[in-house]
C-alpha cells in the first residue's frame, strides 16, 4: 500500500514515515507546503509532493494521486493563531477529504483529539481547537471513505512503549508520539478499524491486539 502522509513534517508525521520507509509492506509519499521541505526529504530517499493545505482541492489530490491511502496528521501547532486552527485543523482536513474522494483513494486514517466527540468533555482553554477537530472528524464519518479516526490523549516525546488503550470513550490520559505513529501504522490495513473512531491513551495491551477489540 502506497501511503500519502498530511502533515510530514510533525513529530507524529515523522514518526510514520520511518515507520513506512522501514516497511516491507508499504511504501510512503510525504506532502510538504514548502520546496526546501521537499529537498531535504528526498535527500532521504522518500518520495515527496508539494502542495498546501490551503491551497485547492484539487491540488491535494493530484499530489496524492497513485496513492492507495491517505494519513491526515496535520496540526497548526500551539505557536499559531486561531485563523491557521481553522485553515489547517477543520479546512485542511475537509480538503484533503475532499482530495482522497477526487482521487478515488479510500482508505482514510486521520488523528483527531481525545473526546472530541463529547463538548462537555472539551478542555476550556482548547475549545476552538477541539470544535476544529470535532468538525473535521464529522466530514469524515459523513465521507464514503473507509476511515478511521484516532483521538489520542496528551501527546509525550517519550519512548514508544508499544502498549496502549483504544476505546470509543476513555477520560484522561497521555500517549507517546512515537506509540500514535505506530497505532496509525497498524490500523491501515486493520480491517476491524474501518469506519470507526476510538480514543487512544497508553495502556497495557499491545496496539495490533487493542485494534482487534475497536
Amino acid at each position: 500500500m502506497k501511503v500519502f502522509v498530511v502533515g510530514a513534517t510533525g513529530q507524529i508525521g515523522n514518526h510514520l514515515i520511518d515507520l513506512l520507509q522501514k516497511s516491507e509492506e508499504h511504501t510512503v509519499r510525504a506532502m510538504v507546503r514548502k520546496k526546501e521541505q521537499a529537498e531535504e526529504l528526498k535527500s532521504q530517499g522518500i518520495d515527496v509532493a508539494v502542495a498546501s493545505l490551503e491551497g485547492s482541492v484539487k491540488d491535494i489530490a493530484d499530489a496524492a494521486k497513485g496513492c492507495d491511502a491517505i494519513v491526515f496528521t496535520a496540526g497548526s501547532g500551539g505557536h499559531t493563531g486561531l485563523d491557521k486552527t481553522l485553515l489547517i485543523d477543520l479546512d485542511g482536513a475537509a480538503k484533503t477529504v475532499e482530495a482522497a474522494e477526487l482521487a478515488g483513494i479510500h482508505r482514510f486514517v486521520i488523528v483527531s483529539a481525545l473526546q472530541a466527540n463529547h463538548r462537555e468533555n472539551w478542555n476550556q482553554e482548547m475549545v476552538p481547537y477541539y470544535v476544529a477537530k470535532h468538525y473535521a472528524d464529522r466530514m469524515v464519518e459523513t465521507s464514503n471513505l473507509d476511515y478511521t479516526i484516532i483521538r489520542p490523549g496528551a501527546l509525550l516525546n517519550e519512548a514508544s512503549t508499544g502498549k496502549v488503550t483504544a476505546s470509543a470513550n476513555l477520560g484522561t490520559g497521555s500517549i507517546p508520539r512515537e506509540d500514535v505513529a505506530k497505532t496509525i501504522y497498524a490500523a491501515l490495513n486493520a480491517q476491524e478499524t474501518f469506519k470507526k473512531s476510538f480514543d487512544l491513551i497508553s495502556g497495557e495491551t499491545y496496539i495490533n491486539e487493542a485494534l482487534k477489540h475497536i
